[in-house]
């Protein structure tokens, strides 16, 4: 055998040999071309049926199947930003332009991606490629322009900041934004100008979406934390923090404030919980010590005075609801709850004018609340009645005065009023006027639901409340004055 014919053989074999290793790689690696193709193929479909994550599952398999083709990675880069996930295409769509430097769809795509994260320098580098080879290309042209605006409007932004002029500042930065709403950094810029302004709510708005535009942003998730926790949102401030702590937990600053917000938010949360169970005195403890805890945060002060308001009106410790209320109202004029309150207290020192007024107050700042609204028509009855026959003040009670209470000073007020202590007819006739309503009194607030009644705003003995209109009963339930509290009286008339 010649030499010649021995090495064709030899090629031969390895051909053969080469053949057979490819076969054999391809049932290690579990795919083949046609398997490569179908991938693809299903890619396709799915993604134009809107499937994105079944898509992107076969993009996946075709793109281990072969990491060599870069319309793989482009198609795979399409489905990403169809799922909004920018971050994620970004990495195909440049390793498809390293596979293809000419490849103007990705390079354009790419450019889109950069201009809306506003890095304006890289986005120039792609949209002039494109119009390098294309020197027509339309939409490169104008991105391209939009890119030459940016950077002017971000140096205005910038400078406008530096100036103190925040104002102007937020209102370039809206165009900024517009053009690239992917940009970190426009919307923190932003944001500090708002918290400069004093506008927190609209600092959070724009820090919110940071968190995710970066991939570690430590500090919006503490700047978001600080921001909830000064506007008294200390559940949310919570949460915010503990996302902080999730990327670094060993971050020091997030820590510290974490131990701060837990606390505070441990104190109020047990506070309202023993409120739940009408255990108010140690409420109020627990508000008070929040108090002492937070004595710069306004928002806390103010929580903790309406709530300490309202135990005090639970407990009917009327002067010092009064007090620890009206405190709680001047701080913070445009509260209604503390309003509500505070009517409340009103009520209880028999001071109807002054509950109706805030009560009145109270529905100008929430006008669907039905506690409000009810409270005030109360309010308003218990006025009316009290210019009629106010049986608390009759008895010169308080309206949390027990049965004991009432008894011992109907006894003594009926005493005084006996109309025998009197001489003259005129005195008598007096004297019987005001003992009636001293017995009157007496009859509604020791029985429990005559007194609940009057409590509501209506008088049980008043003929107009009685079913029927009246007919001209004035004592109900067989009442007679002059039988009652073992008094029993005889009266001369000449």
């Amino acid at each position: 055998m010649s030499a010649a014919e021995t090495f064709r053989r030899i090629l031969c074999s390895l051909s053969l040999l080469a053949v057979i290793l490819d076969l054999q790689l391809d049932g290690v690696l579990g795919v083949t071309h046609v398997e490569i193709e179908h991938h693809l193929e299903m890619g396709r479909k799915l993604l134009a049926a809107g499937q994105l994550a079944e898509a992107l599952s076969h993009y996946h398999s075709a793109v281990e199947g072969d990491s060599k083709n870069y319309l793989t990675y482009y198609k795979r880069a399409a489905v990403f930003l169809a799922m909004g996930k920018s971050k994620s295409a970004l990495p195909d769509l440049t390793r498809a332009i390293q596979l293809k430097p000419d490849f103007l769809a990705a390079r354009l795509q790419r450019g889109n991606i950069l201009l809306k994260q506003g890095h304006t320098q890289e986005a120039r580098e792609d949209f002039e490629a494109v119009l390098e080879r294309s020197p027509d290309h339309e939409e490169a042209g104008g991105q391209l322009m939009m890119v030459t605006e940016l950077e002017e409007l971000q140096e205005e932004a910038h400078e406008a900041y530096h100036q103190g002029d925040y104002s102007t500042t937020i209102s370039v930065l809206e165009r900024v934004i517009e053009i690239s709403p992917w940009d970190p950094e426009s919307r923190e810029l932003r944001a500090e100008c708002y918290i400069r302004m004093g506008d927190p709510q609209k600092a959070i708005q724009d820090l919110t979406p940071t968190t995710k535009l970066r991939n570690d942003n430590r500090a919006a998730f503490l700047k978001l934390s600080l921001l909830h926790y000064s506007l008294g949102e200390h559940h949310e401030s919570l949460s915010q923090i503990r996302e902080c702590l999730k990327l670094d937990q060993d971050d020091k600053d997030c820590f510290s404030h974490y131990k701060q917000v837990k606390k505070l938010s441990k104190q109020l949360d047990s506070a309202e919980e023993l409120i739940q169970e009408e255990r108010l005195q140690e409420a109020i403890e627990k508000y008070e010590s929040v108090i002492r805890m937070e004595p710069n945060v306004l928002h806390y002060i103010n929580l903790a005075n309406e709530r300490i308001c309202f135990c005090l009106v639970k407990l009917q410790l009327a002067d010092e609801a009064l007090d620890v209320c009206s405190e709680a109202h001047q701080r913070d004029p445009r509260n209604a709850n503390v309003l509500r309150d505070r009517a409340e207290a009103y009520i209880l020192n028999q001071d109807y004018e002054k509950a109706v007024e805030d009560y009145q107050e109270a529905r100008e700042f929430d006008a669907d609340s039905n506690d409000i609204r009810e409270g005030l028509e109360r309010a308003q009855k218990l006025l009316k009645m009290s210019r009629k026959r106010d049986y608390y003040r009759i008895l010169g009670v308080s309206r949390t005065a027990n049965k004991q209470e009432i008894i011992k000073a109907y006894r003594k007020l009926a005493q005084q009023w006996h109309p025998d202590n009197f001489q003259s007819e005129a005195e008598k006739k007096e004297a019987e006027k005001k003992f009636i309503d001293i017995a009157s009194a007496k009859e509604v607030l020791t029985n429990p639901e005559m007194r609940q009644k009057f409590d509501t705003g209506e008088d049980p003995l008043d003929p107009e409340n009685q079913q029927g209109g009246g007919g001209g009963q004035s004592w109900p339930f067989h009442f007679n004055p002059f039988e009652s509290g073992g008094f029993h009286f005889k009266f001369q008339y000449n």
